[in-house]
């Protein structure tokens, strides 16, 4: 439970972090990291609930719930980058999109170490995917700085294309709980 909450705070302060700078920046790449990560840090409460009862059956459930979550984060960030092909924007205030996409890096890796360390000591696939998906919103949240660097020598659309690339990494981080938790 202490991980499971941990994890939580630590994704849940760099989602609002990361949406205070898309109110701002209005980074389509942002955007879907922020979407991403809100969702990672909302599959916290099955995986708890799980946990307090104690029962492996519902962490089984409580596992479909995290890719059921991660599917749609996928699926909604999708959305908004085919809306941001369509009518494209140039995101602004470049730094903060930066340190925005810093704190999305910290963040995701500060929370995989502690779902994996817990999902180890507990033998919990479920909790071990959970780890596995903050690892690779990690990764994500690193596509946000690329896109910065982009911008800012004059490229907007790489915002857009970097949106769909983290899209696509979201839809495989599903296919990779999924298979983890049908194993389980």
């Amino acid at each position: 439970m202490r991980a499971v909450g941990l994890s939580l705070a630590v994704l849940l302060a760099a989602a609002i972090t990361q949406l205070a700078v898309f109110l701002v920046s209005d980074s389509v790449a942002l955007l879907t990291d922020v979407i991403h990560n809100g969702g990672d840090a909302l599959t916290a409460i099955p995986l708890g609930i799980a946990f307090l009862l104690r029962s492996q059956r519902g962490e089984r459930w409580a596992g479909y719930c995290v890719v059921a979550v991660v599917l749609a984060s996928a699926l909604l960030a999708l959305v908004q980058v085919i809306e941001r092909f369509i009518h494209p924007q140039t995101p602004t205030h470049l730094w903060a999109l930066l340190v925005a996409g810093i704190v999305g890096v910290v963040g995701n890796e500060i929370a995989a170490v502690i779902r994996w360390r817990a999902g180890r000591k507990l033998s919990s696939p479920a909790l071990i995917a959970d780890g596995h998906h903050a690892r690779a919103d990690g990764y994500v949240s690193a596509g946000i700085i690329v896109s910065t660097v982009f911008i800012a020598v004059g490229v907007p659309v790489a915002d857009p294309i970097i949106g769909l690339l983290i899209s696509a990494l979201i839809l495989h981080t599903t296919w990779e709980s999924w298979v983890t938790i049908r194993r389980g």
